[in-house]
C-alpha cells in the first residue's frame, strides 16, 4: 500500500471519528435544546391559562355566568386552551384532586405532583414519562386560590346558585382557602414529535458537517501530498533511479526551507559526493588501465575467487586470449598448481597478512593452447568499495 493511500486512509478514519463525535454532540446539544424549548413553550401556555382564569374570575360578573356558562373560567380556560394548541402536539387541561368536571381528574402522574406541590414550594415539574412509542413530556403548573376564585370555591352558602345546583354541599371542591393548591394546568408533548424536531435538525447539520468532513478530507489530502508525500517520493524515485542506473547527477528541486527541504537538500548533497567518487573511480581505474597496458609485463588483476577483472595486453598475448575472452574467467585454471595462491588468499582473509604478497614466487602457467609457462608472479592486494582484488605481475622465465 502506497504511503498516500496509508495517510489517507488515517485522516480519513481519524475525522470520520471527528465526525461522529459531533454528530453526537450536536445531537445531545439539539435534544437538550428542543426539551428546553418545548418546556419553555409548555410554560408559556400554561401560564397564559393561569392568566385567563385569573383575568375572568376578575371581570366576569354571576350574572353573566348564569346566563352564559361558558364565561365560567374553568371552562372558558379550556376552550380557549384547546384553541391555543390547535393544530399541534401539545394537548393541556386542568387538573385537580378536588375536581368538579370528571374530565379533570388527574391520572397517576398528575396526581402524584399535585400531591408534590401541595407539601412543597415547586413552582413547576416537567419530566419524560412513559415507555416506547409511548413516552411524553410532561409538564405541570400549580394554580392557587385567591379571592375571586373564593366566589365559586368558598362555602356553599356563598357559592352562586347555579353552582349549589349542580354541586351540593359537602362536595370536595367547596371550602378552599386563599393561597391554596386548587389544581394545576397539564401540558403534555408526545416525545415522538420532539423526536422529528430533533431529527429535522440534525439532518441539516449533518449535511453541513459531512460537507467540512470531506472538504477537510480533500484539502488535507492535498496539502500533505504536496508538502510532504511528492517531495519525498521524488527523493524515492532519484534513489532508485540511481540505483539502477548508477547515475547521481540529477538533483532534485527544493522548494521549501523544512525537514522536507532539507532531506531533499541532503539528498542532492549525496548525490553530488557520489558522483564526484564514482568519477574519481572511474579515473583511477582509467589511470590504472593506461599504466597496465604500457607495462612491459603481463598484469593480471582477479577477485579472491579467481575471476579476472583486468588484464592487459601482455597477459593476453601470454595466454593466447583476448581482452573480452580472458576476462571473467578464473586464473586458477590457468596454474598448474594454484593451491599456493589459493591459501595465500585464505591466510589474508583469516590472518590479515600472507607470505603470498609482496614476494615473488615460481609458477607454472598454461595457456590456452596447454603449453607450459614458467613465470615469476609478485602478488599484491588492494580494496575496493566492496571487495579486495587481487593484482598479479609476471614475468616469464626463459628456459
Amino acid at each position: 500500500m502506497r504511503i498516500t493511500t496509508k495517510l489517507t486512509l488515517i485522516i480519513s478514519c481519524l475525522l470520520m471519528v471527528l465526525f461522529i463525535t459531533l454528530a453526537w454532540a450536536s445531537y445531545r446539544h439539539d435534544q437538550a435544546l428542543a426539551l428546553q424549548e418545548t418546556v419553555d413553550e409548555a410554560r408559556t401556555i400554561a401560564r397564559q391559562i393561569v392568566e385567563i382564569r385569573e383575568y375572568l374570575s376578575l371581570v366576569v360578573r354571576v350574572e353573566q355566568v348564569e346566563q352564559n356558562a361558558g364565561l365560567t373560567p374553568q371552562v372558558a380556560a379550556t376552550r380557549i386552551a384547546l384553541r391555543l394548541t390547535q393544530d399541534s402536539p401539545y394537548y393541556v387541561r386542568q387538573v385537580s384532586l378536588r375536581y368538579r368536571n370528571p374530565q379533570n381528574q388527574p391520572d397517576a402522574y398528575e396526581r402524584e405532583t399535585l400531591q408534590q406541590f401541595r407539601g412543597s414550594q415547586l413552582k413547576e415539574r416537567f419530566q419524560i414519562v412513559g415507555e416506547g412509542n409511548q413516552k411524553a413530556l410532561r409538564y405541570l403548573l400549580p394554580m392557587v386560590a385567591d379571592q375571586s376564585c373564593l366566589a365559586c370555591h368558598g362555602s356553599f352558602e356563598q357559592a352562586p346558585r347555579f353552582v349549589q345546583q349542580r354541586f351540593p354541599r359537602g362536595h370536595p371542591s367547596y371550602n378552599y382557602q386563599a393561597g391554596e393548591l386548587i389544581g394545576a394546568i397539564s401540558v403534555s408533548v408526545p416525545l415522538s414529535s420532539l423526536q422529528q424536531t430533533i431529527l429535522k435538525n440534525m439532518r441539516r447539520e449533518l449535511l453541513l458537517e459531512g460537507l467540512i468532513v470531506l472538504l477537510l478530507v480533500a484539502v488535507t489530502g492535498w496539502l500533505i501530498h504536496r508538502t510532504i508525500l511528492s517531495p519525498v517520493a521524488k527523493v524515492a524515485e532519484g534513489i532508485e533511479t540511481a540505483a539502477n542506473s548508477g547515475n547521481f547527477s540529477s538533483p532534485i528541486a527544493a522548494t521549501n526551507n523544512d525537514e522536507i527541504g532539507r532531506l531533499v537538500n541532503s539528498f542532492n548533497e549525496l548525490m553530488a559526493e557520489l558522483e564526484r567518487r564514482t568519477r574519481q573511480r572511474h579515473e583511477s581505474d582509467e589511470r590504472y588501465r593506461n599504466f597496465i597496458e604500457i607495462a612491459q609485463s603481463p598484469i593480471v588483476t582477479f577477485l579472491p575467487d579467481g575471476k579476472i577483472v583486468i588484464t592487459n595486453q601482455k597477459a593476453e598475448k601470454l595466454f593466447g586470449l583476448s581482452k573480452d575472452e580472458l576476462l571473467g574467467q578464473s586464473i586458477f585454471d590457468f596454474m598448474a598448481d594454484p593451491s599456493i595462491v589459493r591459501q595465500g588468499i585464505e591466510n589474508y582473509f583469516s590472518a590479515g597478512s600472507s607470505q603470498l604478497l609482496g614476494n615473488s614466487n615460481r609458477h607454472t602457467l598454461r595457456d590456452i593452447c596447454g603449453r607450459e609457462i614458467e613465470v615469476e608472479m609478485v602478488v599484491s592486494v588492494s580494496q575496493s568499495e566492496h571487495e579486495a582484488m587481487f593484482t598479479a605481475i609476471l614475468r616469464t622465465i626463459k628456459t
